[in-house]
């Protein structure tokens, strides 16, 4: 049996050390190749098709059974800190007296564009299980700079997510040249036509990239956060865990990008960025909704 778009696929000459999914086919120098994007991570490549094999479902549990792993860890430590963060600030809140307040939180509110429908789905997934406040929209990275700043006006996040898929090919020049990328440059648009709408850094914090992306581009851009240093792979939900920690920081508080990768997966390889407020801002008193 053939390989078929949608299908679960590894890499021979890659020890298959990463699941793809087939995306479509196209030929090219006369041999049929595959377009494949990472199941788990922001990656997108080219293949042969004689050099894919259909994962079972034996060896598609090992692969994800770390990177679940990561993942449980990395949700752990967010809820430890997000925790902290209420405890100290009821304390505060209260000067240290029990007088029965109960206060409420308002995290900042995320606008997290994917160029992944199905990245996106499990982002959500997890934002909802966060309690960040999210809008999420599937776009072709390409059309994402035309289209986020009416996004931008319409929704006023606290919060941008301009992610999706990306790679570095050799072949086509040095890591150091924007356009040995497949998508850094479409990312490093739309950040900066981001920033022409809001120009602060802490008004609007701007979180950009995938795998292997341009970083010095991003975040010359103006983009707080983004991937990847070290050019390497990124995990699909980083993006997630990196705005989480912002978006239940204090105003008061500034966010250190130490502290940001101790939440992460791929850690500071994958992420980098600049000390940036938080937005997450308490009130009192709390009421139950009226019936």
């Amino acid at each position: 049996m053939g390989i078929k778009i949608h299908d679960v696929v590894g890499r021979q000459s890659y020890q298959c050390d990463i699941s793809f999914r087939v995306i479509r086919f196209f030929e090219k120098n006369g041999k049929q190749m595959a377009l494949l994007y990472g199941e788990d991570l922001r990656l997108i490549a080219d293949a042969p098709v004689e050099d894919l094999i259909l994962l079972d479902d034996e060896k598609r549990q090992q692969l994800l059974t770390r990177l679940h792993e990561q993942e449980e860890q990395s949700f752990h430590l967010l809820r430890q800190d997000f925790t902290s963060i209420r405890e100290k600030q009821e304390y505060q809140f209260t000067s240290g007296q029990d007088e029965g307040y109960q206060l409420f939180q308002m995290p900042g509110k995320v606008l997290h564009v994917d160029g992944d429908p199905n990245y996106l789905k499990k982002c959500l997934s997890l934002y909802e299980k966060l309690n960040v406040p999210v809008h999420g929209v599937y776009c072709n990275e390409k059309e994402m700079a035309y289209k986020v700043p009416l996004w931008i006006e319409q929704l006023r996040p606290d919060i941008l997510v301009i992610t999706g898929h990306d790679a570095y090919s050799k072949y086509k020049g040095k890591k150091s040249d924007i356009s040995a990328y497949r998508h850094s440059k479409d990312f490093v648009l739309t950040v900066r036509e981001a920033r022409k709408k809001v120009p602060n850094l802490d008004q609007l914090i701007i979180f950009a990239g995938a795998c292997q992306s341009h970083f010095e581009s991003l975040i010359e851009a103006g983009a707080n956060f983004a991937s990847s240093p070290y050019r390497v792979n990124i995990h699909a939900l980083d993006p997630v865990y990196t705005v989480a920690k912002i978006s239940f920081t204090p105003f008061t508080d500034r966010v250190f990008v130490r502290d940001i990768l101790r939440s992460t997966i791929t850690g500071e390889k994958g992420i980098g960025g600049i000390e940036t407020k938080g937005v997450l801002r308490i009130g009192m008193p709390y009421r139950p909704p009226v019936e």
